[in-house]
């Protein structure tokens, strides 16, 4: 009996002992630290190694090199310190760490802090089921119409405390003046947190866009200078930007404005009468448990990104498709397409008649989802995205995310056709690489890059035919010196509704 228990001990800690040298060896391998694993998630590279392998896919406008890509944009002028008031009081705010973090939608979120938020959205503070949440204090601006939209700016001439940098006009990026110069074109980009990006980012699309249209112009020798801004906002829909186009970016007069959204209105419930309700897991009980011991094991990291990176199981449900509707040649004039395109479009409408008043065209964008039939990612390494696309979107499969997004592209496509409007194919040329990716939507810095080089490489036909035809650069009008809709500067409230 004893030599059972000695031999027994002798296996446990040969198996031990070879276990923690095979974790040892992989640690080194991997150039991981000696204690926990606890690897920041991939955020992207700010350089350019991650897309070399993806600009051969992107074809190129005639006379560009491809060494145009590899030039970043010069540093904001523009970019400070963060007051210490603003420092101290965003480390005091919970951050939010998961996907998965209880109390998300209520709890109030640190960036919101320094946003000047609609007063017509805010109300009574401490009735406001978000905004009684936060620390005592809120900037508000009144809306020139009166509305709720957009619901917050930026605030203007600032550098926050989650690094970003804006102008006069709470606008992410450098300082442009009100009234448009001589031999100037103004292009703005509106659109949602995939326009407006990451804020700490150091680059945004647009800022790249611009740095590449002034570099090929001076190249060229043109007498003409391109402002490129960036309108953007988080969360937006196609009613806020709809409202941000008619009281902020018509009175800049711009020449073009492109559009560029289309995730936050994409509900599948629009087509699944009964969602069905449940909890999304990985698949089973172990790959639980790998995706729980990396943070501490790298043997387990490894082994999580072998299996765990699979769609989660998802339940049943049948996608109640509008009959008759044709999904490869959709009608646009019918009232029941699917994922809120109705108001996409007729918002779309609005946004090309506010800016046919100041002789301003529309450019739109198709729309690009890392989701896709079949996706497997690194369960570690892509741990974000993961979750977003299986607890975000649950209980919805990937196929159909992947089968909606194709068909409000190909709306997009149709709708810019029929109007005469240019499009601008991001879905065709984006690759469904994750290293590019930060969730199911948002880009890394790398693939912001890339994204924006692709708008590049489709908006140049565009503007050289206008440069050509002698429209662009158009006279200067009589402008103001102020912007009518930022001549009031946000204010600061302060409010305790504990004492209420």
């Amino acid at each position: 009996m004893r030599g059972y228990l000695v031999n027994g001990l002798l296996a446990f800690f040969s198996v031990l002992i070879c276990i923690v040298i095979a974790e040892v060896a992989v640690r080194f391998i991997d150039g991981l630290p000696a204690t926990r694993v606890d690897l920041p998630q991939y955020s992207g590279a700010t350089g350019n190694d991650t897309t070399v392998a993806h600009l051969g896919e992107v074809p190129r406008a005639a006379g560009v090199g491809r060494e145009l890509f590899f030039g970043d944009p010069p540093p904001l002028p523009n970019r400070t310190r963060p007051p210490q008031e603003w420092l101290e009081l965003y480390r005091k705010i919970p951050k939010i760490t998961s996907f998965a973090s209880e109390g998300i939608e209520m709890a109030f979120k640190p960036w919101d802090l320094f946003k000047a938020w609609n007063s017509a959205v805010v109300g009574d503070l401490c009735q406001h089921p978000y905004f009684k949440n936060a620390p005592g204090k809120l900037f508000v601006y009144d809306p020139p119409d009166g509305g709720t939209k957009p619901p917050f700016r930026f605030l203007p001439n600032a550098t926050t405390p989650d690094r970003l940098v804006t102008n006069a006009f709470g606008w992410r990026g450098a300082p442009v003046p009100f009234r448009r110069p001589e031999k100037t074109v103004r292009i703005v980009f509106v659109g949602a947190s995939t326009t407006a990006e990451t804020h700490r980012f150091l680059f945004s699309g647009p800022d790249y866009v611009g740095n590449w249209l002034n570099r090929w112009a001076a190249d060229r020798k043109l007498d003409v200078r391109f402002e490129v801004l960036n309108a953007g906002r988080e969360s937006m829909g196609s009613s806020e930007i709809a409202a941000i186009v008619r009281q902020e970016v018509v009175p800049m007069r711009p020449d073009l404005v492109f559009y560029y959204e289309g995730g936050n209105q994409l509900k599948l419930s629009t087509v699944v009468q009964d969602v069905p309700k449940g909890v999304p897991e990985p698949g089973g009980l172990m790959e639980r448990w790998l995706r729980d011991m990396a943070a501490y094991s790298a043997l387990a990291r490894r082994a999580a990104s072998l299996t765990g990176g699979k769609e989660w199981p998802k339940p049943d449900y049948k996608i109640d498709w509008p009959k008759g509707l044709d999904e490869s040649d959709p009608d646009l004039t019918r009232a029941d397409l699917p994922v809120n395109l109705n108001d996409i479009l007729g918002n779309l409408d609005s946004i090309r008649a506010d800016l046919a008043k100041v002789d301003s065209d529309l450019a739109l964008g198709t729309f690009h989802w890392l989701a896709k039939d079949g996706l497997e990612l690194d369960a570690v390494r892509h741990k974000p995205i993961l979750e977003n696309l299986n607890m975000n979107h649950y209980p919805f499969r990937y196929r159909d995310l992947e089968r909606l997004t194709a068909f409000e592209n190909r709306v997009f496509a149709k709708y810019a056709r029929e109007r005469g409007i240019p499009l601008v194919d991001i879905a065709r040329y984006m690759p469904y690489d994750p290293d590019l990716f930060a969730d199911a939507t948002h880009n890394t810095q790398a693939g912001v890059k890339l994204r924006a080089w692709i708008a590049f490489q489709q908006l140049l036909p565009v503007i050289e035919k206008r440069l050509a035809s002698g429209v662009w650069p158009k006279p200067v009008l009589a402008m103001g010196e102020v912007h009518p809709a930022f001549a009031a500067a946000p204010r600061e409230i302060t409010f305790d509704c504990k004492s209420r």
